[in-house]
């Protein structure tokens, strides 16, 4: 789960539920949701996963069993009413999609990853799917990670082999197999030094992390065994303290290490445990923390009819900014534009200070301009032009199937409304007799 100044709770359904927060400092407004909260219900099948975007406080991408992957603008101030229409439908996997990831430093790029093995990354402000890498991997991709820049991304496959890919060229630029020689799923992570961090199982289902250089994955710069729980550990990494939380689906703890250039290069702190497993955990960015109290992580802990924040503080007497807790850290202003990375440049985030606090500036709303495929000049066949679309002389036949098109898809948006109107309405009717029978 991504989380940006909200809190957000999946259910394995169609619907995504957000509960919005004034201000990022603690108390939380806590408490049940009610039933007629609203949602946002667009997909036909399960969310399988969903990312903020880190350029707009506002703006949600989600993957779902449904194939699409779906964009969505929250209203400043929070759903009053459910919401039903997406900004923008991304169309192209023929498989369930499970990952989607924003790029870190480039304006309206986002990556999907499905089970039909593929990577689609998106022009979001056209519409477009601009790179398909479709035939890098050969089994389920587990996750993808981009580096600091954007410039490369990190995947864990089902094969057991970590790639590190260059999106634009579509070159492998390393591999390794084997990273963990356990049959259960692995993680793979870029860190801000450009090292991938791995978790994953032995051969004796041990979980284990590993450090990797890219540029030699014959052997691992360390390898800790840790335990023999059946959890997958979820990474989160803060590249502002060098410091990793390693989260187990199942567990009731989190650990956390920090990364150095000495050995043993990843170094244990601690661990922060409760009496209830996890079921998900959302991370909150740098820039929504407390640092008047010294909050140096905020997590949210998915419970089965609940979400927990947990917040980590680093004790501090005087009242005084730390600076060294809080170096300058990624702000929400994007360095380039997608047309700009997609031509081969790349840019190192831009920072902000939180010295005196993280103060939101207005979102831009997200606009998608659908180019006109009419009006596009033939072009060489490039390698990476990725998605040729077939020239079609329009023909009585295909305006009457465009019509009917359209037709189709105006009954289909009017049964959602009903649909979600009518959850409403059960939900009303649900409490009143709960007050009669109470």
């Amino acid at each position: 789960m991504g989380m940006n100044k909200k809190c957000i709770f999946i259910r394995s359904s169609c619907k995504m539920f957000l509960r919005n927060d004034a201000s990022t400092s603690l108390p939380y407004k806590t408490g049940r949701i009610d039933k007629s909260y609203p949602t946002v219900c667009g997909h036909t099948g399960p969310v399988l996963d969903i990312d903020w975007c880190p350029h707009n406080d506002q703006v949600i991408a989600s993957g779902s069993e449904d194939c699409t992957v779906m964009v969505w603008q929250i209203p400043e101030n929070g759903l009053t009413l459910s919401l039903t229409e997406p900004v923008v439908i991304l169309e192209g996997h023929s498989k369930r999609v499970g990952i989607v990831a924003w790029h870190p430093t480039t304006r309206n790029v986002l990556l999907s990853a499905g089970c039909d093995n593929a990577i689609i990354i998106w022009n979001v402000g056209t519409g477009e799917a601009l790179i398909n890498l479709d035939d890098m991997h050969s089994d389920m991709i587990y996750n993808v990670s981009w580096n600091r820049n954007g410039s490369l991304i990190c995947t864990a496959s089902k094969d057991k082999k970590v790639r590190v890919i260059d999106p634009r060229k579509q070159e492998i630029v390393a591999e390794k197999e084997k990273a963990h020689e356990g049959a259960r799923p692995m993680r793979a992570i870029f860190l801000a030094d450009g090292n991938v961090f791995t978790t994953g199982f032995s051969r004796m289902s041990e979980r284990q992390l590993a450090l990797w250089n890219p540029k030699n994955m014959q052997e691992p710069i360390a390898l800790h065994e840790m335990d023999t729980s059946n959890g997958v550990l979820l990474p989160f990494y803060d590249p502002d303290t060098s410091i990793i939380y390693l989260c187990g689906k199942g567990d009731s703890s989190i650990r956390y290490f920090e990364i150095t250039d000495e050995s043993p290069y990843v170094h244990y702190l601690n661990t922060f445990s409760s009496k209830e497993p996890q079921r998900g955990m959302g991370y909150m960015p740098k820039r929504g923390l407390d640092v008047n109290k010294c909050e140096i992580a905020r997590f949210f802990k998915l419970h089965e009819r609940k979400c927990e924040p947990i917040i980590m503080t680093v004790p501090r007497k005087s009242d005084l900014f730390q600076d060294d807790l809080y170096p300058d850290t990624a702000g929400p202003e994007a360095a380039l534009e997608a047309e700009e990375w997609f031509e081969g440049r790349n840019a190192e985030p831009v920072l902000i200070s939180l010295k005196h606090g993280y103060i939101p500036g207005k979102n831009r709303d997200l606009k998608v301009v659908k180019k006109n495929i009419l009006d596009s000049k033939p072009t060489a066949n490039k390698k990476c032009d990725l998605i040729s679309v077939p020239k079609k002389t329009p023909d009585m036949a295909s305006v009457q199937n465009e019509a009917k098109l359209d037709e189709i898809l105006k009954e289909i948006k009017s049964i959602k409304d009903t649909i979600c109107n009518q959850d409403e309405r059960i939900s009303k009717l649900e409490q009143q007799m709960a007050k009669i029978a109470a």
